[in-house]
């Protein structure tokens, strides 16, 4: 049985996933990236080759992707996180036409075409208002923390307006609704409301088309899923679990076994360092 791995070291978090030569994931492991990359992608590797009962010599192939994957020497090929979540993503849904990965520090858009290549993308790494670290700055301004985002605003009876254009304005928006006594759950509805307003927005930029596809660690909460589905007015994947967050290591992974196809495919070798 051939294994390999996708190692995603992300702005926020390094995600890890192990599959074998039927895509089955074996193991997977997440730890926050911190400044450490190098390390944090040996550790997390580690993690997810022993919950898949593995050693490190059974892992064939390794391909990194995320915003420090050229910090990961353990690597055998960097690929970027567009190309890695394309492929996870049409495998797990394969009649995805628009990807919509919102994560920490980035929101990305993209239209696929055939063959889970990536005909279009835009992205948001600029304001943090329309990122997930809105959403957790608002959480930690009001004393919540990122985990409880979504038992909080499953709590709201309406969401507020926050229309600021940028993080520090709507941080402004924010204080104003806590001095005037709004519950913190109807303004982290609100902040919800506000971040898929532009990721929509970033969405109809790539020409939007159906299927739609939800990734990244903040559509963990479902209330920031029903909003996209309320504002696209159509249905949503969403990977199940925490495998939302791990999509991108799956698509990296599942290169990882097609390179090694192509390899056996040449009759070439492949040497490990």
């Amino acid at each position: 049985m051939s294994y390999t791995a996708g190692i995603d070291v992300g702005s926020t978090y390094t995600k890890v996933v192990v599959v074998d030569g039927n895509r089955i994931i074996l193991g997977r492991a997440m730890e926050p990236t911190g400044f450490k990359l190098r390390e944090v992608g040996e550790r997390t590797y580690s993690r997810a080759v022993e919950q898949a009962g593995l050693k490190k010599d059974d892992v064939r192939y390794i391909v990194a992707t995320g915003f420090g994957r050229h910090q990961t020497p353990i690597s055998d090929v960097q690929v970027t996180d567009l190309t890695a979540n394309a492929r996870g993503v049409r495998f797990l849904f394969p009649n995805t036409g628009t990807i919509l990965d919102v994560g920490g520090q980035t929101m990305k858009a993209s239209r696929l075409g055939d063959g889970a290549t990536v005909k279009s993308f835009r992205l948001n790494d600029k304001c943090a208002a329309g990122t997930g670290a809105f959403l957790e700055k608002t959480a930690r301004y009001m004393g919540y923390t990122t985990d409880e985002i979504g038992s909080l605003v499953s709590t709201s009876k309406e969401s507020v307006s926050i229309s600021g254009v940028c993080a520090v304005f709507a941080e402004s928006e924010v204080i104003n609704h806590l001095s005037e006594g709004v519950a913190p759950a109807d303004i982290m509805h609100g902040a919800i409301v506000s971040l898929v307003g532009r990721s929509v927005q970033l969405m109809k930029r790539v020409r939007m088309e159906p299927e739609f596809t939800l990734v990244g660690g903040i559509l963990r909460f479902e209330r920031m899923v029903q909003v996209v589905r309320e504002q696209l007015r159509a249905e949503v994947n969403v990977p199940e679990g925490d495998l939302v967050q791990f999509t991108a290591a799956f698509g990296a992974a599942l290169l990882g076994q097609r390179r090694l196809e192509k390899l056996e495919e040449s009759g070439a070798s492949l040497q490990r360092v």
